[in-house]
């Protein structure tokens, strides 16, 4: 049987919601993978931003019906799905990871993160499922487990890494070719478009980022399996 991961958007569009090469990427890798992506998104409002511009467009847009431009219609509210209903979980980057699913663009080390997204992932977490994030995504997993002290990267960008560790996690710098792994937290991290300046050179990050955390959910199942042979 195939593994699930679910892939938890916030939008589309690097400036108001999901970096969309980062998510395409993560979908072809998991398919490399030989799992399956389900898509994720918190029903919720967002400003949207002009792309061209850069700038506000003055207007609001749901995190939800965005997100579903990414996943060809095929997403579900995150407040309704079940950390059982999935074996892993990636959060690809863009700036909507730090403006709805979290408060990381404006309130950097002091955020929080969106209610529905929060209680997903900490049930992920507490059941002992891997969870991956992306560029700048990983703020959301450094306000939510920094307390266990995680060892990740957002690569070399000195700024954004004071911030992860004055929520609790240890940075370590890397390539955006190459992924961390923290194998006992079960929290794998690329720096993909923090460094990356096109998407040659952030597939080979999350290529890996996607196969360690589809390593880390088969060693979880097999244990998951070897357990209830034993009837713990």
């Amino acid at each position: 049987m195939k593994h699930r991961v679910g892939v938890v958007l916030s939008g589309c569009g690097v400036m108001d919601g999901t970096e969309i090469h980062e998510a395409v990427l993560t979908f072809l890798a998991i398919d490399r993978a030989g799992a399956e992506a389900v898509c994720l998104a918190p029903d919720i409002e967002c400003e949207a931003v002009n792309h061209l511009t850069n700038q506000p467009m003055g207007e609001h847009r749901n995190v939800l019906v965005e997100s579903a431009r990414i996943a060809r219609g095929r997403v579900r509210d995150i407040a309704k799905v079940d950390a059982e209903e999935v074996d892993a979980v990636i959060l690809p980057g863009g700036y909507g990871a730090a403006k709805n699913l979290s408060t990381f663009a404006g309130d950097g080390a002091h955020c929080t993160v969106q209610p529905d997204v929060e209680r997903f992932l900490r049930a992920v977490h507490a059941a002992g499922k891997p969870i991956g994030a992306i560029c700048i995504a990983l703020a959301v997993i450094a306000r939510l487990f920094g307390s266990e002290h995680p060892t990740v990267t957002i690569g070399h960008d000195a700024g954004t890494a004071r911030a992860l560790e004055a929520m609790g996690a240890k940075h370590q710098q890397a390539s955006c070719a190459e992924a961390v792994v923290d194998g006992e937290r079960l929290i794998v991290t690329t720096p993909a478009y923090m460094l990356a300046s096109w998407t040659g050179e952030a597939w080979p990050g999350i290529e890996r980022l996607v196969n360690e955390v589809v390593a880390l959910a088969a060693r979880h199942r097999s244990g998951a399996a070897a357990a209830a042979r034993r009837g713990v």
